[in-house]
């Protein structure tokens, strides 16, 4: 029996590549590869690339070179990317970078096995070719669902699939189950609610090579979430480019209101956050069931990126300082607790001193529990490239600093706001040196702040800690364990 072929997956970029990551790593296992961590023991090293931001760009390329290195030093023999600088750049990425052996877009996924393969037989793949993937479905969304198209972290297997799968592989049971590996072992795991986006803002390249907005099914999402409870999973994060228009294409913008509170009553599942949200499509009922329903976290991951009326419009976005702040109180009315977080970009072209003005009294007034800001660069492709009234890189870079710092402050100071609450904290990792870390209902994996436990005692990974927040470092709290939650009593 041939000896089976080794393959190991670097993922860089957001939770959506990470879903990404483990439809691949399904699709490998159940095509009989092993499946190994360090990309240095691996036959085969693919790497999940971000082509968002440049930054991102950057880590990708760099992490395709130091794979690229491993084959001089050790087994490895092959390195192969994916992912969305794959896809957007194709056979430019591959031109540029002749170390890698294979550069393979979304629709390579489906037959990864078969790349691999001829990859490492010395065959050669033809470099994914670019284009723009709103053009593959339908300008109707209604129309959508029944495309043949390509959507990373869709995967399902066909009702006939065969059962006797690996261990730890979703398994095929009705006519839309999920195919899945997990590639870790937290408590934590992001599940796909859709595929791409149908808004045009002027900075954003993601919808050219994700494609138009794609919801999955509601029994799809509700299957997955089930297959990853009996993996140990305990907090589930619903991740697209656009959660509030999830729906839409299935003839039912409301139909997030309903799927939550299914989701919320999976055996296993003690957590259930939404991320992605947009404040101009936010809407009552959907507020109502994010601060009232037991299990759901009242967790607003809202995408404003401005607030200065001028610049939202040049960004193709809407709202303003005031709207935003209104959207604000009616979700703290509910839940007075409820956190709420959310990225700007500074330096947008045509941005005055008084577009800046007017954003710090936003965030002064937003008192949200993390910021991110980015200083604007042009992307490839966007509108916004081609806009006059572009800011000197130094005025940029000025604005960014200026506004880092008022963020750094401010979630600081919305930190020291929650000492004296009691939260339900879900434990992430217990190590004897750092003791016992977790999050609460507002904070998010990678992108919040975290709970430090005062004391680890008779804490594991995946318990959820009733706590005392007595301190904070920073935009991390601190806080004391009062009891553990017993999960057949809540």
């Amino acid at each position: 029996m041939p000896e089976r072929r080794t393959v190991a997956l670097v993922t860089l970029g957001c939770a959506r590549n990470e879903v990404d990551s483990e439809e691949l790593a399904g699709r490998l296992e159940a095509d009989g590869w092993q499946l190994v961590e360090d990309a240095e023991a691996a036959d085969v090293a693919v790497v999940n690339t971000c082509g968002f931001v440049e930054a991102a760009k950057k880590d990708s390329v760099d992490a395709l070179l130091e794979a690229n290195d491993l084959k001089a030093q050790g087994r490895t023999q092959a390195v192969v990317a994916v992912g969305c600088m794959a896809e957007r750049y194709g056979k430019e990425l591959a031109e540029a970078l002749p170390e890698a052996d294979g550069v393979l877009g979304f629709d390579d996924y489906a037959d990864i096995s078969d790349r691999l393969q001829t990859i490492l037989g010395g065959g050669i793949h033809a470099s994914h070719t670019p284009h723009d993937r709103r053009k593959l479905l339908p300008i109707s969304p209604a129309e959508r669902q029944d495309s043949a198209v390509a959507l990373p972290g869709h995967a399902q297997e066909p009702a006939a699939a065969p059962a006797d799968l690996p261990d730890g592989l979703a398994p095929a049971s009705g006519p839309r189950a999920p195919l899945r590996r997990r590639l870790g072992t937290s408590p934590v795991a992001s599940v796909k609610l859709a595929s791409g986006c149908d808004r045009r803002c002027s900075f954003c390249a993601i919808p050219s090579f994700r494609g138009s907005f794609i919801s999955r099914r509601p029994s799809d999402v509700l299957q997955e979430t089930r297959w990853l409870a009996g993996q140990g999973v305990k907090e589930i994060m619903l991740v697209s480019e656009n959660n509030t228009s999830y729906g839409k294409d299935l003839g039912d913008i409301r139909l997030l209101e309903t799927l939550l509170p299914e989701l919320a009553e999976v055996d296993g599942i003690e957590r259930v956050r939404v991320s992605y949200l947009q404040p101009a499509e936010m809407r009552p009922g959907l507020i109502d069931v994010l601060t009232s329903t037991p299990k759901v976290a009242p967790y607003f991951d809202l995408s404003f990126q401005h607030s200065a009326p001028g610049v939202l419009r040049a960004m193709r976005r809407f709202g303003d300082t005031d709207r935003f702040l209104g959207l604000l109180e009616q979700i703290r009315a509910k839940a007075p607790e409820a956190g709420v977080r959310s990225n700007f970009i500074v330096g947008f072209p045509g941005e005055s001193e008084a577009d800046v003005a007017e954003l710090e009294r936003f965030l002064t007034g937003a008192r949200l529990d993390a910021i991110g800001v980015f200083g604007y660069s042009d992307e490839d492709g966007t509108e916004a490239a081609g806009y006059e009234g572009k800011l000197p890189e130094e005025e940029v870079a000025e604005r960014l600093a200026r506004v880092s710092r008022l963020a750094e402050e401010l979630v600081s100071q919305r930190a020291d706001e929650r000492v004296g609450e009691t939260v339900e904290v879900l434990v992430e990792s217990v190590d004897e040196e750092e003791g016992a870390v977790g999050r609460a209902a507002h904070q998010a994996p990678e992108t919040d702040g975290q709970i430090l436990f005062t004391s680890g005692a008779d804490l594991t990974p995946g318990r959820m800690v009733v706590a005392k927040v007595v301190g904070t470092e920073g935009v991390d709290l601190v806080a004391e364990p009062l009891h553990l939650i017993e999960e057949a009593g809540r």
